[in-house]
């Protein structure tokens, strides 16, 4: 949706050695069926309320995110990986309005549902930051990170698109860094919920782009400081 807001919206330009590609919450606790969520809503016959978050997340994001990690470490590009739960089993470390949540989906440090799921596990050298807030910044030393490692522009991926990925990125402009949020790389439990955080991402917090135009974006970034 196009409006006159969208058009002071500033450029975001990816250069390989200062964007970094950033994973959000992509854990066993809320993008699993077999697990914290998916196990909780089935116990309640529930589950296929939740069919949308899930089939997106096996069919689009886990793909998806996996092309850009593999796209990234191939370029030497950063790479960071957040999670999201407790530190405590008593989910006293939590804000108040997230403890319900961790608790239902058993979230907290030390069990299964608070682990990265298989198929987007970090490799050595990746940063990994947990976080008891929806927002990567609040809570953690990714702001630190970023500013020693000379990172001036991020890519969000992950979940959900409209809670932690997308305050994840507005926390990140609202510090001064270029942010595109990944259309086909990020979800939440609708199409409606998508587009219209889409719709408000654009609106002066920056850029959304699919996969395929971040990995050629970088790729030509890379492809031109090795010409020059």
């Amino acid at each position: 949706m196009s409006s006159y807001v969208e058009g002071f919206t500033a450029p975001v330009k990816l250069d390989f050695r200062t964007s970094a590609l950033v994973v959000v919450d992509m854990q066993n606790a809320s993008g699993s069926r077999a697990h914290g969520l998916g196990k909780w809503l089935d116990a309640r016959g529930e589950l296929a309320s939740a069919d949308y978050r899930f089939d997106r997340i096996d069919t689009l994001l886990i793909p998806q995110i996996g092309r850009l990690l593999a796209a990234f470490r191939a370029l030497g590009a950063p790479v960071i990986h957040l999670t999201v739960g407790c530190e405590r089993s008593d989910y006293s470390d939590a804000p108040r309005h997230m403890r319900p949540f961790f608790a239902a989906t058993n979230n907290h440090q030390g069990t299964i549902e608070h682990e990265i799921v298989p198929a987007l596990q970090p490799v050595a050298g990746e940063a990994v930051f947990n976080k008891v807030t929806m927002g990567g910044f609040a809570s953690t030393g990714l702001g630190a990170h970023i500013a020693s490692h000379g990172i001036r522009e991020i890519i969000v991926t992950g979940v959900s698109t409209n809670n932690c990925v997308g305050m994840t990125g507005q926390e990140a402009a609202d510090r001064g860094l270029g942010v595109v949020l990944a259309s086909d790389a990020t979800g939440t439990c609708s199409d409606r919920m998508q587009h219209a955080y889409e719709d408000t991402f654009r609106r002066l917090w920056g850029r959304v782009a699919t996969t395929d135009d971040i990995i050629a974006d970088m790729r030509a970034s890379a492809a031109a400081h090795a010409a020059a």
